[in-house]
C-alpha cells in the first residue's frame, strides 16, 4: 500500500538533524542509553554486538572498531559492506520514542548507496523476524525521502544527504515510534526489539552514542 502525501509530509517532519561544531563536546540527554560504545572486545569490536552474516565475521570485526577522540567514544566503520546488530535491547518506544545518535562521514566512494544506515526495530512479524525502519545517510537522495519496504526489507527514510560535509559531526533525532505507526498503521510492540548498523562498501564513517529519549 502506497503512503499518501500527508503521511510522507508527516514523516519528513519527524526527523531532524543538527551540525555539531568542533569543540562543542557531546552532552547526554536524559533517557535510555542504548549504546555508548564504551565496551569493546580485545580486537576493538563493540561488546554485545553480533554480525548479520555469520559467514563473514572476520571482515566485520576488521571493519567495525570502538575508538575515542577527546574523551568521546564512537564506533568507527571502514569498508564494512555488511550489517551488525546489537543483541536484543528492550525499551518502551511509547515512553521513549525519539532515537538520537551522531555520525561523521570520512570517506564516500562514488556509487555507494546508501552510505550508512541505522535500523530501529520496534516489533516482529508473524515469523518473529524484526520489523525495522531504516534511517539512512544517502549520497544522492534528498533528506526526507521515503522509500517503502517490501516483504523482506524495511522502509527507508533519508535523514542525511550528500558528501560535501566530510569530517563534520551531525546529530540526528528521529521519532521512531511515530514513524512506525505512520508506516505500519498499528502500534508497535510494548518493548522495542533493538538496533543495528550498516556502513556501505568503501565508506568510512564514525557513529556516536545512541539514546532513546522522551518526545519534547
Amino acid at each position: 500500500m502506497k503512503l499518501n502525501g500527508l503521511i510522507r509530509a508527516a514523516l519528513v517532519l519527524s526527523v531532524a538533524s543538527w551540525v555539531l561544531l568542533p569543540g562543542s563536546g557531546w552532552t547526554q540527554e536524559q533517557g535510555l542509553v542504548l549504546e555508548d560504545f564504551k565496551a569493546k572486545e580485545a580486537d576493538g569490536f563493540p561488546s554485545s554486538w553480533e554480525h548479520e552474516n555469520q559467514r563473514s565475521q572476520s571482515k566485520g570485526r576488521d571493519a567495525y572498531k570502538v575508538q575515542s577522540e577527546n574523551g568521546d567514544n564512537f564506533l568507527s566503520a571502514k569498508d564494512a559492506g555488511q550489517r551488525i546488530k546489537k543483541k536484543k535491547i528492550d525499551w518502551d518506544p511509547k515512553a521513549y520514542p525519539v532515537l538520537t545518535w551522531r555520525w561523521r562521514l570520512l570517506k564516500a566512494p562514488t556509487g555507494t548507496e546508501p552510505l550508512a544506515a541505522i535500523y530501529a526495530s520496534l516489533d516482529t512479524d508473524l515469523l518473529f523476524i524484526p520489523v525495522f525502519t531504516k534511517y539512512v545517510w544517502s549520497a544522492t537522495k534528498p533528506e526526507g525521502t521515503l522509500t517503502e519496504g517490501g516483504m523482506f526489507s524495511g522502509s527507508e527514510i533519508v535523514v542525511q544527504s550528500g558528501t560535501a560535509a566530510v569530517g563534520q559531526w551531525f546529530e540526528e533525532r528521529v521519532n521512531v515510534y511515530e514513524d512506525f505507526k505512520k508506516i505500519h498503521r498499528h502500534e508497535p510492540a510494548p518493548k522495542a526489539w533493538g538496533i543495528s548498523i550498516v556502513a556501505g562498501s568503501g565508506v568510512e564513517i564514525d557513529i556516536g552514542p545512541m539514546t532513546a529519549v522522551p518526545a519534547k
